[in-house]
């Protein structure tokens, strides 16, 4: 019963124009900025941490407009769920790179896109999914009822979703080595022993090692993608960059740096409130040699 209202409710908000939505959206952005403490302690953080402001003035114009596009970005879900795939990927009003995936698989090369919490990252999975196979990794959220409106939402056209674990990891690989694509949020903290600690913003975050190590054992090309919103519900514009990786090299610190080139685009764009610096359990906080048991904070 719950599953088929919350599904209802967001189906309904799914009927609301896009603009509408984002302006909602930016309404919504500064209520749970207002009423929740930690959450507005976070993203004032991380965004101060990230030294993009060139003075106080600017810092809270900065924020101001955070506040608006992560507001955005909760509002535009149901709408990029649940209205038709094809309507969904009418909105990209340009595709920037798209030869860079073309050229991939002229050689028979899987893909590896990384794609950061920045701007609309649904709405890149959707499109490259309707023109390819398409195979992303996910983890099940908290709350059981939006589950099966992710998934639903999620895996249309040629898009499917692999879980963070093991077997999911076992799903990407056999499926970069069938030449397809794969999709990994590269700044999503990771679980012990799945990370390592790499500056992000000049300050350490536990950094996947996965993408690395699939590339590295796959010969896969990998690629940036990211989707820009646009002002006024106009649509995104989206990118795909390569990343060549120097393996030599810490594949942790290469990826962190090249998010930063993307954030540096649209800063507001970013999910500052995302606990992108958090500590996983049992993982020793940087500096720190041998861990005992160690909690997330």
């Amino acid at each position: 019963m719950t599953d088929f209202l919350f599904k209802s409710i967001f189906r309904l908000i799914a009927m609301l124009p896009l603009r509408v939505l984002h302006s909602l959206g930016t309404l919504v952005g500064h209520v749970a900025f207002a009423v929740s403490n930690g959450y507005a302690a976070r993203t004032e953080e991380n965004l101060r941490q990230a030294h993009l402001a060139t003075d106080e003035k600017h810092f809270a114009e900065l924020l101001d407009h955070a506040i608006n596009e992560a507001g955005k970005s909760v509002a535009e879900l149901p709408w990029v769920w649940c209205r038709p795939l094809a309507q969904v990927c009418a909105m990209v009003q340009s595709c920037r790179g798209w030869e860079h995936i073309e050229a991939a698989r002229a050689q028979g090369k899987g893909i590896i896109l990384l794609t950061p919490h920045w701007g609309c990252f649904e709405v890149a999975g959707l499109y490259v999914g309707q023109h390819l196979p398409l195979t992303c990794l996910y983890r099940s959220p908290k709350q059981v009822w939006l589950e099966k409106i992710m998934r639903g939402g999620r895996e249309r056209g040629l898009t499917r979703l692999a879980t963070a674990d093991v077997s999911g990891v076992r799903v990407l690989y056999k499926a970069l080595r069938r030449g397809e694509a794969i999709g990994l949020l590269p700044d999503q903290v990771p679980s012990y022993g799945e990370g390592e600690w790499a500056d992000f913003f000049a300050r350490p975050a536990y950094t996947m090692t996965l993408s690395g190590r699939l590339a590295q054992a796959s010969g896969a090309t990998v690629l940036l993608a990211f989707a820009e919103r646009l002002p006024h519900g106009a649509g995104y514009v989206l990118s795909f960059e390569p990343l060549p990786l120097d393996f030599s090299k810490p594949v942790p610190l290469q990826i962190n740096k090249a998010l930063e080139r993307v954030i540096a685009i649209s800063p507001a764009q970013y999910l500052w409130s995302y606990n992108r610096y958090k500590t996983p359990r049992g993982v020793a906080p940087p500096g720190v040699a041998s861990p005992d048991v160690f909690g997330e904070r």
